[in-house]
């Protein structure tokens, strides 16, 4: 089985993007699944399901969803491998622009839209700096001008990516994208031994374990505090 993690920040249009691509990776025959991840609430497990894919949904809660992805993911390829797919994606919550939800050795593709501002690739870190392809989404709703800056920037800080211009409503591009996510020398049996391609975002203080009141004399554990200069 091949298996594609599929991150990005909320709303970029990542689902639509899976829905489509998944179809011209049917058309070749190919059995794909797919387990979404978010935090509070989706019901995109739905949309999956109307178009005839499986599906697993998980939802974080109150923890990282990055982390609760790579507390699962294990048994998440184990259920892939158990069905039989080709393929399994894992798509991710609506993530932070610090998260690092990629595995070395594991297809990453990150998915960001041109309305997010051409500063936004800047200040995204290993979520879209270490992907492998970068899919830009809400090119009709720009210029061609805007979409050449903005994936400018986006070569600027992942220089090595693929980047592609998928549109999620038509379909257009996700094609493209299809024939550059399955391969047979990609299957894997297990994530075993597997490392993350980045460490995660590192936080454990009081307000991580529940704590809710203000104050330095509340406050313990992994904290960081801001530099605002001497006192005039």
């Amino acid at each position: 089985m091949n298996l594609i993690t599929v991150s990005g920040p909320p709303s970029v249009g990542k689902t639509s993007v899976i829905l489509k691509t998944i179809e011209s990776l049917k058309n070749r025959g190919l059995k794909v699944g797919v387990v979404k991840f978010d935090c509070l609430y989706t019901d995109d497990d739905t949309l999956y399901e109307k178009a005839g894919i499986e599906v697993r949904k998980g939802l974080s809660g109150g923890l990282c969803p990055d982390h609760y992805f790579v507390s699962n993911i294990e048994e998440v390829v184990d259920w892939g491998i158990r069905n039989g797919f080709d393929l399994l994606v894992s798509e991710s919550a609506g993530l932070c622009n610090r998260c690092s939800p990629y595995i070395k050795g594991i297809n990453a593709v990150c998915v960001i839209d041109n309305l997010s501002g051409i500063g936004t690739p800047k200040k995204i870190g290993p979520m879209l700096k270490s992907a492998d392809i970068v899919v830009i989404t809400k090119g009709d709703i720009v210029s061609q001008a805007e979409r050449e800056v903005f994936a400018s920037r986006v070569h600027s800080v992942n220089p090595k990516a693929v980047i592609l211009h998928v549109n999620g409503l038509t379909g257009q591009g996700s094609f493209e994208l299809s024939t550059l996510l399955f391969s047979e020398k990609d299957h894997i049996t297990s994530l075993k031994g597997k490392t993350l391609r980045f460490s995660m975002p590192a936080a454990l203080c009081s307000y991580c374990l529940g704590e809710t009141r203000i104050g330095e004399s509340y406050q313990m554990g992994n904290v960081r505090k801001i530099d605002l200069g001497k006192e005039q």
